[in-house]
Formats: structure tokens, sequence, C-alpha cells
């Protein structure tokens, strides 16, 4: 480690220790801690000024001596590699801190460091061990995904299969590091991906090997939960084709000791709990358990219970595991008793009887069960469990032994037998998991406990730690090779590397005079002891060996310093445990027990071999388990061989195995002793990493050249450091130039063949000038950035202020003119306003002289006046005071007559009071009131109006009085001196005038009265307006409240409907969406189904023919097939035709088939629905019956026209049968003459198999053609009683003959006979004896079934039509009563309009119903003259097959030869024709032998589809159903085959596929059903099949579409799987974009083969050329839709799983890149029209995880919207691509711990599922949709090039 460390600072110090560099300090807490420069180091400064992470400075000191500085920190961008190895300072904190990093922030638990794995245990369940992370491991290289123990494991796998070279996967660490599950991960990848080569389950039993394992060898200890207290190692067996056949363990170095003694908190093995948790059930009641509490074994650590671990449960698994090894349940039984026995054994108490003996007490309970379980007596136990045998040479002595003795005794029992019980079940193990076939290689797993170092270490610490020495020498060995192969590889100058050798410290343990040697001499001692053998290490080694030490305060104990640590071992125990000694005598009491199980486990005593002996099956057993021999004398030394001796050899033979494998390291650390998940600590952690030899890999290759860089990655990474005249086209040259100039030491690098090494800190010193480089760069850009900027504002700042000096310059402008303005307006208006000054002073003197005129001659004027008034006012005085007195009387009478008035009104008034009082509290009341208050308020307002009206006209009085007061003035003049006479009569008066004064006095206060009345009337009538105004005010308020909440509930109302239609909508929706998911999920199954079913069909024919090969039997070339069509047999039955030579092994498939079960099962079914079809067509014919009577007759003529020809074809049917039963006839007679012609030969001759066989069933159809004829005859008579039947038509109505017909039909019980003697033929003994005839009895049941089918389809019909009439005539009648009952509603003219309306509309009815019905009857017309040419030719073929002279072969001839019927030389009508015998040629060449690339490209798509179906149309039309069904059959199997032979042609299988479809969409085109027929054209409709409903064989062609899309889907991901991961991932399509990082030892292994790099044009390419293929071979558009969606489905599952498992990807740049990728993916969907297929959506996953890598990451409006963002994405693939997030560059940061806390707080409620991985294995349903075809059969034509001359167009 110095010596790295020297040369990763030996570069100049002042250029790397400068101010804000990073170094590691030593810290006594966390034993490195981190540290920045604050200040410039130079050349003898002898302290450093640091600043750590908290702030804190320091001053850092460095050692006088060595001047060495602290350890440089890596840059950020390295931290966190996959490969320790890629660091460019390799030294320990860098290590640690990597390892840090990565499981503490990351959460990543693996990590390379060369060639070692190390693997930091979680303490947590991750989901990372799945199936579908198997599946992405698969196959792929070990440095292109991130670390994981696949990795190590595919490795292995892949270097077996290339090599041949045997493999070993080493796991090491300390307990509770998390080994036993790393072993068990590696062989559940082998199990899974290699499979097994047998039908036996291998790898399901070497994976069941573990929990038995676990069961009886783990165990709980402080450090973990489930430590194996042992070592083994697994071989994994493979064969030539890497399957796995078997596999094989051994086993090392069980604790025993364990049995019978646990510390505090641990627990014995796991056996033991799970029996005494299970001891409640019944099959454990005998073994007489309870709680683990109770028995000393169990209850020593005082925790018998691990949280999390159900051992009830466990003990179910263990006993399943059991049973798939095949033992049996007795021997798991008497297991179980003896487990049992040894916790009952450890209970039985040994109690002193004197000092030197000790006894048991009588009818020990314990021991009296044990003895129970065990089969031995009670008596032998209890006695040698205290006595000793002691022998000499004479004599034999018995001696009691005292009470400690005995207790040790019988702990020594108790471990011996349970160490016999392991061996028993681990031998068992081997035998189940032994191969059955031979051993071609195999992979080894060693799981083997690490360097242990405890308080007080004992023998077993000092066998663990000396087999990791071992082991850790075999390392370095392995590590130092693989740098010199390489560096001779690359033909780097070797220079010799010094590491650490172990190998003193191996001979200090194993030499001789070693301290196992000593150890195994003082064993044999007779009195040799712990003490003495101290003393002989003492004297041995303490002055000779350095390695060895000598305590200070102990005399029992000795220092080894070993490669990881000093270890102290106290030497107490260790003779004992070497011995291993067992009193023998009490083994002899167990020998003679009466369980077998214990015998067994004993009696190889005295079959002991020699531990090097080997096993049965060629395998070395290594047993390291102590033996004891019964037999003394020469055998006794074999006995006593010791356990350190039996190690010794056995790590030895392990050693000789791990060197002649290649081994595979992983290193298991443990973070911390708390078992805290994800906590890391740096203590524990540097301790293992020091012990489990990861650093000394680190020192190794920090000795040398740690970092290699290919020319292409250095090259790429370092371009910014080159010039662009540097840039050569020779990479290599281009390197060596810019490094000569950047490093100047040329002993800092090497150049190799095709990588560059760097020594340590090189790449480093790289990086600083890169990051240099750009900093300058990014500086430079800011500059001219900045620079721009400024210049830009200063810019816009000038222009600014260029405006605002120009507005501001005519803002004073205007400012001027308006002040100009504003001058001459105020000298304007100081004009005006003087001159308006002094004409105010003027106008005020003249107005003041007026005044003054005016108030003089108005005083004049008033007294003057004053005189005349006086005058006159006593005149008016006399006049109105006599006027009063008047009144004043006329008011008495007047207010006399109204008292009495108010009086009697009063009592009126008081009498319509109650009413008024009722009526008050009304609205009603008020409004009358209010109506009289208006009315009095109009009333007093008229008087007030009337009063307004006197004084006007009393003031115009005064007016003329004052007009003649002028003239009169003279006369009162005159009067005066007549008033002054009067004047005293006056003043006698005046007393009168006061009383007159009064009384006005009086008036004026009535008057006041009165107004103050009619004020508080108005008062009132305003207090009741406003009361009314506001009572209504209210009502309108009421009302507007009403009208508010009938609104508010309309809008209720109306989003209550608007939520509950969308909520219907919704509902509807998602039921929708539910369906369509079920109908996917349900296809999805059936089309699984069906790749199963080809999946064993294929399995099905590889088996056949291999039995077919080894075996040479001749098998029969007749099977007589189907005579109607059956879908039982469509899928799976051959042609008879195919009976000759070279296809006789596809009859031997028929034959097998013929036998199935399920066929005999489906006929007897169909049997059952037969019988079923009968009786309810019984009751149907009863109800048609009834119906027909009462139904009228038409068109009588019509009708016995068409039951003539009826008729006439059911004679022409029974002909048929005869002269099919004749031809029957005559071919088996020409077999069995030629058979009995060939007698001679010995294939065919009397007796043989084959013989019997065929005579059976020419018997058995001579049997059968007796029973046709039967039948004819029965058919026959049945026809002649329809035929007479059908006689009396002409003076019965058609219903009565009906009736007759079918009474008649009913009262002969013909059909009812014919089908009872039929039923009781088929279930006579010649039926049930032959199960090959079931084809047989379902031809007779179809004859009956046709029949009877016939006619209820004739009656059928009949009764549809009547049903139809009645109908029509009430619809009419209804029609006419609406009609007539709106006509009478309307006017007369309105009513003939309608009418003649409502005629006009029938009559066109009329007329259209007349057409239709002359449609019917061309169309019958033309059905009549199809039929017509099949009678003659069948007539022809009746007459042929009545000449018994012709050959069979000329007679099939005839019978296939159409009648010459004349018509014109071009009217095709869309058939061809061929004949039988060419039928196999027709295949053969248009389908076997044909070539996808010349018809696509030359002939129209779909040709042999289209002459196919051509050819099924002829034998439609010539009814021939032979020939339709072995057509059908044929075209499918041989589809079938050339698929199979040319499976991975994508040519092939895309040619077939379009074909296939083609094909079935012809068969729905012309196959007479409504639905498919709507694009025809009349042509096309004329050309539809007559005779045979295909639907079922629709079926099969839909069926066979599947399986060849889902080879087409396989076809195609095997070409695209190589490229997606290159194209999508790793090619920069931008070039620049993305920085190489350093990479490790593990980027290129020797496991990459040299092949070229695919790039996305690549894939784009090649998807370009799977369209085009698909659509020259004229593929449905839909079709060519569904398969891109499904290989954009792969590329984006391919990408994102890679994604996921690669932490080099996971970059700012990355994202980028695969956004343009996918961006390029879009644009070839638009340039080919396929953007609505549904591809893009299967990238959204892709897309959003390259947004994921582009977003910010820091904030939590970050993390919400990447929740937003990432709706596609599970929670765990989220995290995980935030925890692999890497930066590529400085300026990128990290994603904090926080950041993704975050985002796993917010998406805790999602509801998806765990899985972190999509799955690549999905095929979508495929669905086939009609696509009618426009182009007409007989244009079709048929070019010579296929070799059809034989077909002839019809």
């Amino acid at each position: 480690m110095e010596k790295g460390h020297d040369s990763s600072t030996s570069m100049a110090a002042s250029e790397l220790y400068t101010k804000f560099a990073r170094v590691w300090i030593p810290d006594a807490d966390e034993v490195w801690k981190s540290a920045e420069l604050t200040k410039n180091y130079k050349h003898g400064d002898s302290t450093l000024h640091l600043t750590l992470e908290d702030g804190m400075d320091i001053e850092h000191k460095l050692d006088d001596k060595t001047k060495n500085l602290p350890h440089l920190r890596n840059p950020d961008i390295l931290v966190g590699e996959n490969d320790l190895t890629a660091l460019s300072y390799l030294h320990e904190p860098a290590v640690l801190h990597n390892l840090k990093v990565r499981f503490t922030d990351s959460k990543l638990i693996y990590t390379y460091c060369g060639i070692v794995l190390v693997a930091i245990n979680p303490y947590e369940n991750l989901p990372i061990y799945g199936s579908d992370i198997i599946n992405a491991y698969s196959g792929q290289n070990m440095g292109d995904m991130d670390p994981h123990i696949f990795a190590v494991a595919e490795e292995a796998y892949k270097q077996m299969a290339r090599d041949e070279r045997n493999q070993s996967i080493i796991v090491s660490g300390e307990s509770g590091a998390g080994k036993t599950v790393s072993a068990k991960y590696a062989m559940r990848y082998f199990a899974t991906v290699s499979g097994a080569a047998t039908e036996a389950n291998v790898e399901e039993k070497v994976l069941a090997s573990n929990p038995i394992m676990e069961a009886i060898g783990n165990a709980k200890t402080t450090r973990n939960d489930n430590s194996s207290r042992f070592g083994k190692y697994i071989e994994i067996g493979f064969d030539k084709r890497y399957r796995i056949i078997g596999a094989n363990m051994r086993t090392y170095l069980l604790e025993k000791s364990r049995v019978v003694f646990q510390a505090d908190e641990e627990r014995n093995y796991h056996i033991f709990y799970q029996l005494c948790a299970s001891s409640h059930l019944p099959e454990f009641k005998n073994l007489k358990l309870g709680s683990a509490d109770v028995f000393h074994c169990t209850n020593q650590g005082r925790n018998p219970v691990i949280d999390g671990v159900d051992d009830a449960k466990e003990m179910c698994t263990t006993q399943h595991a059991f049973s798939l090894l095949g033992i049996n349940e007795l021997n798991q039984k008497g297991l179980f008793q003896v487990l049992a026995a040894i916790l009952h054994l450890g209970n039985v108490e040994i109690k002193d009887r004197d000092s030197d003996s000790s006894i048991i007490p009588p009818n020990n309970r314990h021991l009296t069960v044990f003895c129970e379980l065990m089969g031995v007596t009670y008596q032998d136990m209890s006695h040698w469990l205290c006595h000793k045998k002691l022998k000499t040479a004479q004599e034999t002595y018995i001696k009691p032994i005292p009470r400690l003795q005995a207790s040790n005794a019988r702990d020594a029992l108790a471990k011996h037998i349970y160490a016999k019980v392991f061996n028993w079940i681990v031998d068992h193990v081997n035998k189940s998991l032994r191969a059955t076939v031979k051993q071609h290689s195999f992979i080894g797993v060693l799981d083997i406990y690490g360097f242990e170092t405890f308080e007080i270490n004992s023998f077993e610490q000092f066998c663990i730690n000396y087999a990791n020495e071992k082991l850790q020498q075999q390392f370095n060995m392995h590590v130092f090779k693989l740098e010199q192969e390489e560096y001779l590889k690359e033909q780097i100058p070797w220079t010799l590397i010094d590491f650490y050798d172990n190998q003193p410290c191996i001979n200090l343990i194993e030499a001789k005079m070693g301290v196992l040697d000593l150890l195994d001499e003082e064993c044999k001692m007779p009195k040799g002891s712990d003490d003495s053998w101290a003393q002989k290490l003492y004297n041995t080694h303490l002055k000779t060996c350095s390695l060895f030490e000598k305590p200070r305060m102990s005399n029992k104990a000795f220092i080894i310093q070993h490669f990881a640590d000093k270890v102290q071992y106290q030497c107490d125990g260790f003779l004992e445990k070497n011995k291993d000694t067992v009193n023998e005598e009490q083994i002899n009491v167990l020998k003679a027990s009466k369980l077998d199980l214990l015998v067994e486990l004993f009696q190889d005593e005295e079959k002991v071999t020699s531990p090097t002996g080997t096993a049965p099956g060629g395998r070395t057993r290594l047993s390291v388990k102590p033996k004891q021999i019964r037999s003394a004398g020469a055998s006794s030394k074999e006995h006593k061989k010791t356990v350190g001796c039996q190690f010794r050899n056995s790590l030895a033979m392990l050693m000789e195995t791990l060197n002649a494998t290649t081994p595979h390291y992983v290193r298991c650390i443990k973070p911390n002793d708390l078992k805290f998940p994800f906590t890391f600590d740096p203590k524990r952690a540097v301790q293992q990493l020091r012990a489990c030899g990861v650093l000394e890999t680190i020192r190794i290759s920090a000795a040398g050249f740690p970092s290699r860089w290919t020319y292409q990655e250095f090259f790429s990474r370092y371009r910014v450091l080159m010039k662009q005249k540097d840039v050569l086209s020779d990479r290599r040259l281009t390197c060596r130039n810019v490094l000569e100039k950047l490093v100047q030491d040329q002993d800092k690098y090497q150049f190799g063949k095709t990588k560059i090494f760097f020594r340590a800190g090189q790449v480093a010193y790289l990086e600083k000038l890169r990051a240099d480089k750009l900093r300058k760069a990014c500086v430079r850009i800011q500059k001219t950035i900045r620079c721009w900027l400024v210049r830009k504002k200063y810019l816009r700042k000038k222009h600014a202020a260029i405006t605002i000096q120009r507005y501001t310059r005519g803002h004073q402008a205007r400012c001027l003119v308006k002040y100009m303005r504003q001058t001459l307006a105020a000298i304007t208006i100081q004009k005006f306003q003087r001159m308006c000054v002094q004409r105010k002073l003027y106008l005020q003197k003249q107005a003041a002289a007026l005044v003054m005129q005016t108030i003089l001659r108005a005083y004049m004027a008033r007294q003057k006046y004053q005189g005349l008034l006086r005058n006159h006012k006593a005149v008016f005085i006399q006049k109105h005071v006599r006027g009063w007195l008047a009144r004043q009387r006329y008011k008495r009478s007047l207010r006399a007559i109204v008292y009495l008035q108010c009086c009697i009104r009063r009592m009126k008034a008081k009498k319509e009071l109650k009413k008024l009082k009722i009526e008050a509290r009304s609205v009603e009341h008020f409004k009358k009131l209010n109506v009289g208050m208006e009315n009095k308020i109009m009333q007093l307002q008229r008087k007030l109006d009337e009063q307004a009206k006197d004084n006007r006209v009393t003031s115009e009085r005064l007016s003329c009085l004052e007009t003649s007061h002028a003239v009169e003035s003279d006369k009162l003049k005159v009067e005066v001196s007549k008033l002054k006479g009067i004047e005293e009569e006056a003043k006698n008066n005046a007393n009168r005038v006061t009383s007159l004064l009064e009384e006005l006095e009086r008036l004026r206060k009535e008057l006041t009265t009165t107004q103050k009345e009619k004020k508080t009337i108005e008062d009132w009538a305003t207090k009741y307006r406003d009361e009314m105004e506001k009572m209504v005010a209210e009502l309108k308020q009421q009302n507007g409240l009403l009208k508010t909440e009938k609104d508010d509930l309309n809008r209720m109302i109306k989003e209550q409907s608007q939520q509950m239609t969308e909520k219907m909508t919704r509902a509807l929706a998602e039921e929708t969406q539910q369906l369509e998911s079920d109908l996917n999920e349900e296809r999805s199954r059936y089309q699984n189904l069906l790749t199963e079913h080809l999946r064993l069909e294929e399995r099905y024919d590889d088996l056949k023919e291999e039995i077919t090969l080894s075996v040479s039997v001749p098998k029969p070339g007749h099977r007589r097939t189907d005579s109607t069509h059956s879908s039982n047999g469509s899928e799976c039955t051959y042609n008879s035709e195919f009976a000759e030579s070279e296809e006789s092994s596809r009859h031997g498939e028929d034959v097998t088939r013929g036998m199935d079960t399920s066929l005999t099962l489906k006929l007897q079914k169909r049997v059952t629905e037969l019988e079923q079809e009968k009786s309810s067509l019984r009751n149907e014919l009863e109800n048609k019956e009834e119906q027909f009577q009462r139904a009228r007759v038409r068109d009588d003529e019509e009708h016995k026209k068409s039951r003539g020809a009826e008729l006439e074809y059911e004679s022409l049917k029974r002909q048929e049968l005869d002269s099919e039963n004749k031809k029957l006839k005559h071919d088996l007679t020409a077999m069995r003459q030629s058979l009995l012609g060939n007698a001679g030969a010995g294939a065919g001759a009397p007796g043989s198999p084959p013989y019997k066989v065929l005579m059976d069933q020419l018997n058995s159809s001579c049997e059968e053609l007796e029973v046709r004829k039967e039948e004819v005859l029965i058919l026959r008579s049945q026809l002649v009683s329809q035929k007479e039947a059908m006689q009396h038509k002409e003076t019965m109505t058609e219903p009565v003959h009906y009736a007759e017909d079918v009474h008649k039909m009913k009262d002969s019980g013909a059909i009812t006979q014919a089908y009872l003697g039929l039923k009781e033929t088929n279930r006579s003994q010649r039926f049930l004896h032959k199960p090959l005839e079931a084809n047989e009895l379902l031809n007779r049941l179809r004859l009956l079934e046709g029949q009877m089918q016939q006619q209820r389809r004739s009656y059928d019909n009949e009764v549809e039509v009547l049903r139809g009439e009645l109908q029509s005539v009430k619809e009419e009648n209804n029609r006419q009563q609406q009609l007539l009952a709106q006509n009478l509603q309307l006017p007369p003219e309105a009513r003939i309009e309608a009418s003649l309306q409502h005629e006009i509309t029938r009559l066109t009815n009329e007329n259209l119903d007349l057409m239709e019905q002359l449609e019917k009857q061309d169309k019958t017309i033309r059905k009549l003259k199809k039929q017509l040419k099949v009678f003659s030719k069948k007539i022809g073929e009746m007459g042929a097959g009545q000449v018994e002279t012709i050959s069979p072969g000329q007679m099939v001839e005839e019978t296939v030869r159409p009648v010459n019927i004349p018509r014109r030389e071009k009217d095709f009508q869309g058939m061809l024709e061929y004949k039988k015998e060419d039928e196999l040629k027709l295949v053969k060449n248009l389908i076997l032998e044909l070539k996808p690339r010349g018809v696509a490209v030359n002939l129209i798509p779909g040709l042999p589809a289209y002459i196919l179906f051509m050819c099924l149309r002829h034998a439609d039309y010539v009814n021939d159903d032979q020939k339709v069904r072995t057509l059908l059959t044929s075209t499918i199997n041989s589809i079938k085959k050339i698929l199979k032979k040319r499976g991975d042609d994508f040519e092939t299988v895309s040619f077939w596929l379009s074909n296939t479809c083609r094909f079935l969409h012809c068969l729905k085109q012309y196959s007479g059903d409504e639905s498919f027929m709507k694009h025809n054209t009349p042509k096309q409709n004329d050309h539809c099949l007559s005779n045979f409903d295909l639907a079922e064989y629709r079926q099969v062609l839909s069926d066979l579409a599947i399986q060849i899309y889902q080879q087409l889907i396989k076809c195609m991901e095997n070409i695209l799987q190589p490229m997606i991961v290159s194209g999508m991932l790793e090619h920069e399509t931008i070039q620049g974009v993305s920085g190489v990082k350093p990479t490790g030892l593990r980027k290129r292994t020797s496991s990459i083969a040299d092949e070229g790099t695919y790039t996305l044009e690549s894939i784009l390419r090649q998807l370009s050329a799977f369209h085009s293929t698909m659509c020259q071979h004229g593929t449905d558009p839909e079709l060519i839709k569904q398969v891109v969606k499904q290989q954009f489905y792969i590329i984006g599952a391919v990408t994102l799983n890679n994604l996921l498992l690669r932490k080099d990807m996971c970059s700012w740049s990355k994202g980028m890149q695969i956004r343009y990728n996918v961006s390029q993916l879009e644009e070839w969907l638009r340039d080919k029209s396929l953007m609505l297929c549904g591809a893009k959506e299967t990238l959204e996953p892709l897309i959003q995880a390259a947004q994921l890598l582009q977003v910010k990451k820091k904030t939590d409006e970050d993390a919400e919207a990447i929740c937003s963002m990432c709706n596609s994405l599970s929670t765990s693939q989220i995290v995980k691509v935030l925890n692999l997030y890497t930066p590529v560059n400085e300026f990128e940061e990290r994603v904090s711990v926080t950041f993704i806390r975050t985002i796993q707080t917010r998406l805790r409620d999602r509801c998806e599922t765990p899985q972190l991985l999509m799955d690549t294995k999905i095929i979508y349903p495929v669905t086939f949709p009609f696509n009618p075809s426009s182009l007409a059969l007989e244009t079709i034509q048929i070019p010579g090039s296929l070799n059809l001359a034989f077909l002839t167009r019809v």
C-alpha cells in the first residue's frame, strides 16, 4: 500500500497539494476523515493547513521521518464507482469512502474490486433477486451491468461454457456478513438459467438442499440470526449442453460444541427449535417434547426466539425439503427421534456418588425417554454413562468415573450422535443430487467461514483462520497471475510486484514440527495436556519464528500473526477437541439399538475410509469428521486420526480442487454489529476489508498500472485536451502524442496493444487537467457571454438615453409655447377684468340711486295705502261679523244634527266592529282601509285645492279692491267726516269686536287642531304605506329567497344529475376498460395456452422422431377418415392420401392421435347431445304440427316444385350412399387381395403384428359396410314413405300435408328405429372392444343427424315464414287502425290527402316486397341450377361406380372428372380443379418448397392463400367433404412443418403469417355470412361457399395464425435483442455529449466477444426492413401495427431494464441521448404512418426515465414535479434511478438522500407492484380484424414458376 501511495504522490507535490485540494487524514472514530487544504503545500513544510468538513481549521503535522503526505481524495465524479479499481487514487480511505457512499447513499450492496465482488449485508430484504433480475443478467457481460452476485454467477457459467474449464465461486466473510445468502442466490441463478437435463427437477432439489442444511447446520449467534456453523463446498454438475444434471456437497468442520453449549443471546441449531415448536402436532407427540426453555441444550442462550421467524412454519419447509430429496417419512421419523433423544440426553442429570464415582438417579425421566426413542436398554445406557472400560494386555477393567467426566462423556456422546446425523443427511442429500448421466463440467460454490477473532479464541477459530490463510494465499497468487497475464497480453514490460506472502504463517501451522504437528504428537502422549503442549510451542517457535509470540501475562496461550491481524489462542481444550474421543461402550450400546436408522448411522464405524478416498460416482469424498472404528489392532491407527489432521487433509484437497478451477471471489462484509439496515460502521468495515484481502488486491493493483483505458475511451474522455492539429485518423498515435505532451514522465504510463496503462494518480492528474481546461473554457464562455450581455445592456441604455433626451426637449418646447400662450391670455384676461370692475362700480352706484328713490316712493305709497286700508277693513269686518253670526246659528243646528247622526252611526259601527276586528288582521282589510284612507286623503287634498282656489279668488278680489281703492280714495276722504261721526259708534261696538276676536282665536285653535289631525292622519297613512311597503319588500325578499332556493335546488339537481352522468360514464368507461382488460387477459391466456400447446406438440414430434429413429417398425399405411367434417380431428388428423413411403412418420402420428382418449370423450359427449337434441326435436315436431294446422296455405305450386326437388335430392343422396358403399367394398376387396398376394413378405406375414392390425381394421370396415347398408335400406324406406305422403298434396292444403307427413313419420317410427338400432349396434361388444373405430360411430350418427336437421330446417323455415306473415298482418292492422284514428281527427281535405299518401306508401312497400321475392326466386333458380349440375355429376359417378372391373385409381379419376357443360372460353368461376392424387404435389410446390422472397417480389401478395382457397371452392362446389377436409388439414400441417423447419427465418414466418391471415379472411369473406358480405361485389357473393360451413376450421386457422404471430415476434426479438442496449444506450448518437468515465477491471472481461457495435441507425434500418418485408408480403395494416407496438415495447423494456441496472448510464447526458433516440423512433413511426398504433405509449416509461435524469432534483417543488411527471414508472424504479444517478462532470451534482426520501414519502400511497424491472416476456394479445379483399378470384393467373400446371381453372 505504501508503494502505491508513493507512486501516487511521486508527482510534483506542488501540482497536487494546492489550495482547495482534498485529502484524507486519520481519525480515531471514523478511521479516515476528509479535509481541504487552505494553503498551498511547499516542499519542506512540516505541517498542512486544513479545514475539515464541519468547518474546523486544523494543522496536520507530517511525520518527521517519512514526510509522507496524506492520501489525496478522488474527484467527485469517481466517487460511487462500480469498480474500486476505477478509482484514480487506490488506497484504504478511498475504498472505504466509495463503499460507504454506495451503501448508505445509493443503497447499493454490491461493488467490484477487480476480480472480487464485495457484498455488504443490508440487513433488509431487497427486491433485487427476482426472476426478472435473473433474466436481465442472463447472457450479459460482467462489466456491462451493475455489480451483482448474479453477474458473478453468469460470468462463471459463461466461462465454463466457453473455456470448458470448471469454475469455483469462493464466498467468504465473517459470521453475519451474508455468505450463506450469497451462495444460495448463486445456486438459484444456476438452477434458473441452465435448467435441468432430465425431468427429475434437479434444480428444485439443489435449491431444496438449502433449507435442510440451514436447519441442521445453522444457528443464531450474537452476530447473525442464521449463521452457518460449518463450511460447505457444493459442486453443481452440468452436461455437455450445460444443463444441471446433479450436485454434490462437501462439508467442513461442523461446530459440534454448539449442541451442548451456547453463549448468551445465542441458540442451538435451528432443527431443535423447529422440533420443539412443532411438538403439539400429532406426528411429534411420541417425541415427548415441549417448549425449548425446558431443555438444557436449547435454553442456555436464554433467547430461544428469533424475531420474524416462525419455527413451526420452518419445520414444514424442512419436511417438504426432505420429501423432495427422497428421504421418506420413515427415515424422517427416525431422524426426528434421534434429534429429540439428543435433547432428552442433555437433560439427564448425573450426581456424585463419591469423589471418584457418579450415578444417575433411577427412573430418570429424560433418560427413559432417550432410551425409548433410541431403542436401547435403560440399564446399559445409565451404566456406561457413569463408567468406562480400561483395557490392558491381559485384562479389562470397568472403572467408575467422577461426575465431571461423566457429564463430559454425556456431552461428547450427544455431539457424536449429532455429527453422525449431520453426516447421514449430507450423504443422502448427495445421493439425491447425484447425477444419473456423465458429468461434463461443474461449478463449485464454496461457502466458508471468514477470518475470526474473539476475546477467547479456541481450536475452532484456529482451524478457521488456518483455512483462511490457505484461501488468502490462493487468492493472492490468482490476483498476481491475472495481473501478469494482462500485462503479457498487452505486451507491457513486466516488473515484479512485491506483495504479502503468507507462506511462513502457513508453514508455522502445517509444516513439520508446526502447531498442528505438535498438537497431534501431544495427543498421542498418555499424559499429554494443554499446558505441556503450550510449552512445546514456546520452546519450538518462540525464538525461531517472528510470526509466533507468547502473551506476557499467560503461559496457556500463544499469538499468531495472521495476514489479517494478530490472534491470541487459549490452549485450554485444544487436545480434547483435537482428539474428539467418545466412550466406545456407549457406541456399542447404540449399535445394539432396535432403531434401524440408528444402526445405519453407526455401521460406517466398521467401514471407515481415508479422507483421501473417493465416494461413489467418482466424486472425492472429503470428510472432516472424526471416524471411530470398532475393531482394534491394525485399524486403531485409522480410528485415532485427529480432527486437525483430517481438516488439514481436507483443506489440501479443497485447495487442489480450487487450483484446478477458475475461481471467482465474493467477499461479504458486515456493516455493523447491531444489525441495523443500511448503517455503515467504518471501524468494523475496514477491519473486515483488511481481513478478507480486498485491500491487498488494491495494493497489488496500485503497485503496477491500476488504471486502464482503451484508446477510444481515452480519446473520447480527453478530446478536450487536444488541439485540432493533434487529432489524427489513427487513435493510438493520437493518444500517444497527446500523452507525451501532457505527462512528461513516461514511467507513469505504458501503451499496450488495445489499452493505455496508468500509474496510480495519473488519471486524477488528467482529470485535473481536463477540469482546468473545461474551467478555462467555461471562464472564456462566461467572459464572452458577460461581455455580450454588458454591451447589450449598454446599447439599451444608450438608446434609452437618446429617447429620453428627445422626449425631454420636446416637452420643454411645448412648455415654452404653453407659457407664451398663457402670458397672452393673462393680458387679455386683465383687460377684460379691469373693464368688468369699472362697469361693476358704475352699476352699483346706479343701483344705489335707484334703491333710494324706490324706498322713498314706497314709503309715501304705503302711508297712503294704510289709510285706505283701514277704511276698507272696517267695512270688511262688519261684513264678516254679520256673516259669522249667521254661520254660528247654522253650525249649532248642524252640530245637533250631526250629533244625532253620530249616535246612530256609533250604534251601527259597534255592530260591525266585531266584523272589522276579524278583518283587521288580514291583508285585504289593510288594503280596503288603505283605499279608504286614500279616498280621505284625496278628499282632503280636494278641500285644500278648493281652499287654495278660494284664496286665489280672494286675492283677485283684493287686487280688484286695490284697483278700486284709488278710485274710491276720494270718496273715502269725503266719507272721513262721516266716519268720525260713526267713530263713537265704533267705540261702542269695541266690546263686540273683542268678543269677535276671541271667537276668531277659537276658530284658529280649531283650525290648528284640524291641521294636527290632518297631520296625524297623514303620518298614519305614511306609516301604513311604509309598513305595507316593508311587508311587500319582505314578501319580495321571501319570494327571492324561495327563487334562490329553487335555483340552488335546480342547480344541485343539475349538478347531481351531471355528477351521476359523469359517474355513470366513468363507471361505464371503467367497466368497459375492465372488460377490455379482461378480454385482453383472456385472449393473452388463450394465446399462451396455444403457445404451450405448440411447444408440447413440438416436443411430441421430437420424441416421435427419436422413437422412429431408434425403433424401425413398419407402420400400417391406411387409416379410414371421417366421411363428414368434424372439428375434433381438424387440428390433429392427417390425410389418408399421405400413406406413401416418404410420409410413414406422419402416419405413425395419425394412428397415435386416432387413439387419443380425448377424441373418444368428445364423441361420447356428442352422442349424449344428439339424444337430447332428438327429444327436443320430438317436442318441436308436435308443436309445429299444431301450428301448421292453424296456418294458411300460400303458393301451393311453388311448394310442390320445391318439395319435388327435395325428394329428387334425397333420392340422389341415397344413390350416392349406395355408390359410396360399393366403392368402399371394392377398395376393401382389392386391399385384401393385395395383402394375401404379399403374404410371403416378412413384414406382412400372417400372424405378424402389422398383419393382425390391418386385418382387424379390414374386418371392422366390412362390418361397418354391412351396417351402412342396413342404414341405407332404412333411409330408403323412409324416403319412399315421404314420397307417398307428398302424392296427396293436390287435394289438401299445405299445413295438412306437413302434418300428415310428420304424423306418418312419427307412426312409422323409422327414425326412432334407425337410431335405436344404431345405438344398440354401437353398444355391442364388437364396438366396445374397438376404440380405433370411434370415427365410424360419429359417421353413423351424422347420417341420422343430417336427415333430422334437414327436416327440422324445412319445418323451421315454414314456421318462420308463417310467423313473419302473422306479424306483418298484425303490424299492418295496427297501422291501419292508427291511420284511421288519425284521419278521423283531420279535416276532410287533409283526410283525402292523407289517404292518398298512405296508399302510395302501401303500394311502394308492396313493390319492394315483390322485388325481394323476385330476387329470392332468382337465387333459388341459381341454386337449383347448381344442384342440377351436382346431380349430373353424381349420376356419372354412380354409373362409373357400378363397373367393378375398373381399377381403383381409374375410378378415382373418373369420380373427380367434371361434367362437360358448354360455356364461353373466358367465363371463369374463380375455382381451381385438381385431382386427389395431386394434393401432395400441390402442398409440396405451394407451401413446402416455395421461396417467400420470389413470391413476395414478383407476384401479388397472398397468392398462395388465393390459390388454396380457389382449390377449396372447387371441392365445395363438387360437394366433396373428404376433399375439403384433407385439403385444409394438409395445408395446416404443411404450414406448421415449414415453420418448424424455417422458424428462425423472418421472411418465411412473415410470409406465412400474411398468407394464413389472407386464407382466413377468404374463408370469412366467402362463407355466405351476411356480416362478412357487406363489402363484397355481386360477383363475389356468387362465389360464396354453398355446401360446407367451415366456421370450425376458421377457428383452427385463427389459432394457427396466433402461433405464427408469436413465432414472428420471437424471431424479431432475437434479431433486435443484441442491438437494443448498444444502439439505445451505449452508442453516442449525439457525439460529444456523453463523457466517458474511468472504468475498472470489470468493464472489458474475457467474456466479451469481438463484434460490431450496433447504433440507433442499425435499429431503425432493421425496423424498416421488418416493415417493408411485411408490406411486401401483404400483411394486414392492423396486424403490422400490433407487430410494431410489440417491438417498441421490447425496445423500451430492455432499454429501461438495462438503465436500471447500470449506474454508468444514469447521467444527465445519457438522458439527453435517450430522449434523442426516442425522438428518432417517433420520427420513424411518423414516416411509416404508425403514430396511432400505440407504439409510442409503450415507450412512455423510458421517456419518463430519461426526463427524470434531466430534471432538477433539489427542492420540494422538483419532487412534486417528478411525482406528477413519472406516472408510468413505479416508486422502486424512480428511487432506483435517483440512487444510480451519477455525475459525469464536476459541474453536475449528486441527488441528496433527503430528496430521495422526500420522493419516497410522496409516492408512499401509490398502489403498484413492487417489481423493479419490466417484463420483457410479455406478448400483447393479437387480434385479426376482418379485411376483405377486392381482388376478383376469376382474374387471378397462376404463374408457371410455381409448377402448378396440374391445376385447371374452372
